[in-house]
């Protein structure tokens, strides 16, 4: 896929002057071409075939070039989309080039250090409460305050910005209150219930299917990323919603399956009975 969509892109380059101008505006055309289609378009197609030394080639060029791209792009606020394109090439050739290398996905790898899966140790309600709050408060920082305004920033600045309607940003707020309420009532529901915390290294005690759990498996999951979309909405950036919904992907696709393991190998018929019952994303209020 990288190697055709890198050959329809300097196809445009060469014959359209919208695209050139777009992706790759003040920089000289030739030479990058010259180094780039044998070592990008030729590189992921070889690698494709099974050419292993390819892998590292072609990651190794296309990482280097999306680091170029950006420093260009912020300092001179020009070719915003070809930052944009080599920096998602170069996060597809890495995961590709894992993969290839690893022979898998190597979702576990996610679930190490800090991340990895243990019980909450017996600390009291109110302790586990307390560590929950400054947990909450770290991560709704970071992931619902500080990257998101990198992300505008970055945004503005590549000239990517497309101004959003106010019925959206208005939407936003109303969505953000909205799951912000059913991400405090999980994570008030876990500590008090299950004994845990959000982080997966202070998993709940107990099985909880109380509260929001009764309707959804994973309410702060939902509520989080339902944030970080109504984040999005509120500054007005389309990439901002992307980031969440690629957020959404990366825990449906390599948390959830982890996280869920754990649950049936400590709970048991008890979890695969909840989890027969009671959807992953979409909630149902029937009984």
């Amino acid at each position: 896929m990288q190697a055709v969509a890198g050959g329809c892109w300097w196809l445009g380059v060469l014959l359209l002057p919208v695209i050139r101008a777009a992706t790759l505006d003040g920089l000289p055309v030739l030479p990058i071409a010259i180094a780039d289609i044998p070592l990008f378009v030729g590189g992921s197609a070889l690698a494709a075939c099974g050419v292993r030394a390819a892998v590292w080639i072609v990651t190794s060029w296309t990482v280097l070039v999306a680091g170029g791209m950006v420093v260009y792009a912020t300092v001179t606020g020009l070719a915003g989309w070809g930052a944009l394109l080599m920096v998602t090439a170069a996060a597809g050739s890495l995961a590709a080039g894992i993969v290839i290398i690893v022979c898998r996905a190597p979702f576990e790898w996610i679930a190490r250090g800090p991340f990895a899966f243990r019980t909450s140790r017996a600390q009291g309600r109110a302790r586990v409460m307390a560590r929950t709050g400054l947990q909450t408060l770290f991560f709704w920082g970071v992931f619902l305050g500080l990257l998101p305004l990198l992300i505008a920033m970055v945004e503005a600045r590549w000239g990517l910005h497309l101004e959003l309607p106010l019925a959206l940003r208005l939407t936003g707020v109303a969505l953000f209150l909205a799951a912000t309420a059913l991400g405090l009532w999980s994570a008030i529901t876990m500590s008090l219930l299950g004994e845990g915390t959000p982080l997966p290294s202070e998993m709940a005690r107990r099985l909880v299917i109380a509260g929001p759990y009764r309707f959804v498996r994973n309410p702060m999951a939902v509520a989080g990323i339902s944030q970080g979309i109504a984040v999005g909405l509120m500054l007005g950036s389309w990439l901002v919603v992307v980031y969440a919904l690629c957020g959404s992907l990366v825990w449906n696709t390599a948390v959830r399956p982890i996280e869920e393991a754990d649950l049936a190998e400590r709970f048991g018929d008890d979890y695969a009975d909840y989890r027969r019952r009671v959807t992953c994303w979409v909630p149902r209020f029937a009984g």
